[in-house]
């Protein structure tokens, strides 16, 4: 049972390539963080979390200039840390459900906001919760990621993929000819943000009707280009509207408009297409929507999973390994899918995910894994960030022709997870 007795916290800057648009809105760069517990023992744990003030709450993130909502977050990350500090804990699952309410409550009085959403709590925590691990399998003897799945939890992630489909994300401002160049390359499942403000004034109406337009011109792009990876066997859609729509009228009528143009049938997912508070039977959606977002907890998934949405966008990178353990074994217990999304993550931080999503069982329509990552389109120093993976340079690590390669060289690393990163652990003073 580990006792911390020491802790450290640092982060670094990085980057953007462009303003990175979503939410009707855009940030230009995330925070790298790593945190240390060490323990009584000797034994320690660095965690890695990727901040994003505009993924966990877009109000905030419109209210403060950007380097203040990351500021405050970082802030909550010390708080957490400082409380592992005293506390013994048995599991890593144990130690979040300690610190995710005071942390939240820290958080509420923080940033002024009494309502802020769990989510952002949960960001805040991932680099204690990766640490965490990190320490508990130190303790244990672990060195497979396999044997830190908890029993319970095993069968929802018995699969063993040799390779995932790399979802790329499409951004308000990807134009066609990337998109296309995507395809050619290999990419098949596209992830397309929707719900913009091109107005930059609130118009709903606007919103649709750019969303239509962006949704023919992509369809009208990559139609018709084949594929073996798919039921259909041509690119599929997984939409993403961050919560922009209000109403499910509104949702239906673009809906509507995708099965004029034939793209109906395309859209495999359409995740958080409202906000979290629109609580809304969607068992009549043609499509099948995925809660991300709004799955803040176990208990939400299956609030959501009541409502009617049929998958669940799980993001261990974004709400902390032990809270999307919880999370797929809700899931998996009603029998709806799971899938990884990612929240712009560095190169490490990808392979936390791509451990998850390795042993996920497919989704519908789709014949293979996936794993969104797409900070290589994103990041400005993308390269660098790969300099620093402990693994830097095996085939895994980068995407071929649209997929990941799963090889046994992957699964007896992990990924690289256990391994020490040299610049990680030079930021935490060892």
């Amino acid at each position: 049972m580990p006792k911390v007795s020491r802790i450290d916290l640092n982060f670094e800057r990085e980057a953007m390539s462009s303003p990175f648009g979503f939410k009707g809105n855009a940030l230009t760069e995330l925070w790298q963080v790593v945190a240390l517990l060490e323990s009584d023992a000797g034994t320690s744990g660095i965690g890695l979390g990727v901040q994003s003030v505009l993924w966990s709450d877009a109000q905030t993130f419109a209210r403060y200039p950007e380097s203040v909502g990351n500021g405050m977050m970082f802030l909550m990350t010390a708080y957490a840390l400082e409380a592992a500090k005293a506390t013994t804990f048995e599991t890593p699952i144990g130690l979040l459900e300690q610190l995710l309410p005071k942390t939240h409550a820290f958080g509420c009085q923080l940033t002024g906001t009494p309502h802020l959403p769990i989510t952002f709590a949960l960001n805040a925590l991932v680099p204690v919760d990766n640490a965490a691990w990190l320490l508990y399998a130190q303790e244990g003897g672990i060195t497979l990621f396999t044997d830190l799945i908890p029993k319970d939890v095993r069968p929802a992630l018995a699969e063993r993929h040799s390779c995932l489909a790399c979802i790329p994300l499409i951004t308000y401002g990807t134009t066609i000819k990337e998109v296309c160049q995507l395809v050619q390359g290999g990419h098949f499942f596209l992830k397309i943000k929707v719900g913009s403000d091109p107005a930059k004034d609130g118009d709903r109406k606007k919103m649709l009707e750019w969303d239509k337009n962006r949704l023919y011109e992509i369809h009208n792009a990559v139609k018709d280009h084949q594929t073996p990876y798919t039921d259909c066997g041509y690119p599929v859609y997984y939409l993403d509207a961050n919560g922009r729509y209000d109403n499910k009228e509104r949702l239906l009528q673009l809906l509507d408009y995708a099965e004029e143009i034939g793209a109906l049938e395309r859209i495999v997912l359409f995740e958080e297409p409202f906000p979290e508070e629109y609580k809304v039977d969607v068992a009549d959606v043609p499509v099948r929507l995925a809660a991300d977002e709004s799955a803040h907890s176990d208990q939400d998934v299956e609030e959501r999973i009541q409502l009617g949405y049929r998958a669940i966008a799980l993001k261990p990178i974004a709400k902390t390994l032990s809270m999307s353990l919880k999370m797929t074994e809700i899931a998996h217990r009603h029998g709806v899918p799971c899938f990884c999304a990612d929240l712009t993550v560095n190169p490490l931080m990808v392979d936390w995910n791509k451990n998850v999503a390795a042993r996920l069982a497919p989704l519908p329509g789709v014949k293979i894994g996936v794993l969104e990552s797409n900070g290589p389109w994103n990041y400005r120093d993308w390269d660098k960030l790969k300099s620093y993976h402990p693994c830097f340079g095996s085939s895994w690590i980068d995407n071929m022709q649209g997929l990941f390669m799963l090889d046994d060289d992957f699964y007896q690393q992990s990924g690289g997870i256990f391994l020490s990163s040299a610049h990680y652990r030079g930021l935490v003073g060892l």
